[in-house]
C-alpha cells in the first residue's frame, strides 16, 4: 500500500512569505502616492499665471510711481510732531497743593447754607471731580502763580569777597607733575623727605623727574612726589615729626592714595592728633 506524501510548511518559510507580501503591498502604496503627487504638481504648473515681459515692466513702473507719489514730507512732519508732543512733560500739581484745594472745597461745601440749591452743590462737586483746577481755584479765591522764581540768596557778610581758589606757594607747578592739593600717595621711598627739602612743590616735582632720569638700570625710578607746604609742618601717623618743605620721592607700580582731602571721622577718632584736612600736596608723574 502506497503512503500519501505530506506537505508541510516550517515556521521560517511562513515568516518569509508574510514579509514578502508586506513588501509588495508597501511598494504598491508608495507607487500610488508618488503618481498622485506628480499628477497634482503638473496641474499646478499648468494653471500657473505667466506674465509677458511687457506686463512685468508695467507692474514695476506702477510700483515705482506709487512709491514716488507717497507724501514722504508729510509723513516725516507727522512723525516729528508726534515725537515733540510725546516728549512734553505733563505738569501736575504737587500733592500738597491738591490737598489744600481739597480742604478749600470741603470748607466751601460746609459754608453753604442749609437751603442752598442742589444744583449749586452739584456744580461745585462736578468742578472738583473734573479737576479743572484753574477755574475751580478762581471760584474759591485761591491764587497759584504760573511760575515760581526762587532767587539765589547771598549769605556772605558785607564786604567779604568770594574765596579764591587755593594754590600752592612758590612758582607754578608744571602740568606734567599733576599736582593735587590735600593729597598723600603711598609708595616705596626712593628719597627720604626728612633730609630732603625743597623750596616749593615745583622744585620737589622736578627732583622726582631728575631722579627718574638719573636712575641706573634695575633701580627704582621716582614716579610720585609728596611735598609738605604747611608752615607748621604736616601730620603723618608715623613716629617722625614732618616739617615744612619736606620732599618725599616715591615709586609705585600702581600709585595708590593714602589720604585725600579730609581725614575721616573714624580715622580722627582713632588718631586724636590728626587734623581735619590732609596737609600734604602730591602728584604722580608719568
Amino acid at each position: 500500500m502506497a503512503r500519501g506524501v505530506k506537505w508541510g510548511c516550517s515556521y521560517k518559510k511562513t515568516t518569509l512569505i508574510v514579509c514578502s507580501v508586506n513588501i509588495v503591498i508597501a511598494l504598491y502604496v508608495l507607487r500610488s502616492l508618488y503618481g498622485s503627487l506628480y499628477l497634482y504638481s503638473n496641474d499646478d504648473l499648468a494653471n500657473a499665471v505667466k506674465y509677458t515681459p511687457d506686463e512685468i515692466s508695467k507692474m514695476e513702473e506702477s510700483i515705482r510711481i506709487r512709491r514716488a507719489s507717497e507724501p514722504t514730507k508729510l509723513k516725516k512732519l507727522v512723525k516729528k510732531l508726534k515725537f515733540e508732543f510725546g516728549e512734553r512733560d505733563i505738569v501736575e500739581l504737587p500733592a500738597g497743593v491738591k490737598h489744600n484745594l481739597t480742604n478749600e472745597i470741603l470748607q466751601r461745601l460746609r459754608s453753604l447754607s442749609g437751603d442752598a440749591s442742589i444744583n449749586e452743590q452739584r456744580g461745585l462737586l462736578v468742578k472738583a471731580l473734573e479737576s479743572d483746577w484753574a477755574v475751580l481755584s478762581e471760584n474759591i479765591g485761591l491764587w497759584i502763580p504760573a511760575e515760581v522764581t526762587n532767587p539765589e540768596q547771598d549769605d556772605r557778610p558785607e564786604g567779604q569777597e568770594e574765596q579764591e581758589e587755593e594754590t600752592l606757594p612758590g612758582p607754578p607747578v608744571p602740568q606734567e607733575c599733576h599736582a593735587e592739593l590735600h593729597t598723600d600717595y603711598d609708595g616705596v621711598a626712593v628719597r627720604w623727605g626728612l633730609t630732603h627739602r625743597k623750596e616749593s612743590a615745583a622744585d620737589c616735582c622736578q627732583a622726582c623727574l631728575d631722579h627718574a632720569k638719573r636712575a641706573k638700570p634695575g633701580e627704582l625710578q621716582c614716579n610720585i612726589w609728596v611735598y609738605c607746604p604747611a608752615e607748621n609742618g604736616c601730620y603723618s601717623p608715623d613716629i617722625y615729626e614732618h616739617k615744612n618743605m619736606e620732599c618725599w620721592l616715591k615709586y609705585a607700580e600702581k600709585p595708590k592714595l593714602n589720604f585725600k582731602d579730609r581725614y575721616s571721622e573714624a580715622y580722627r577718632n582713632s588718631h586724636p592728633n590728626a587734623p581735619v584736612v590732609v596737609p600734604w600736596a602730591a602728584g604722580v608723574v608719568r
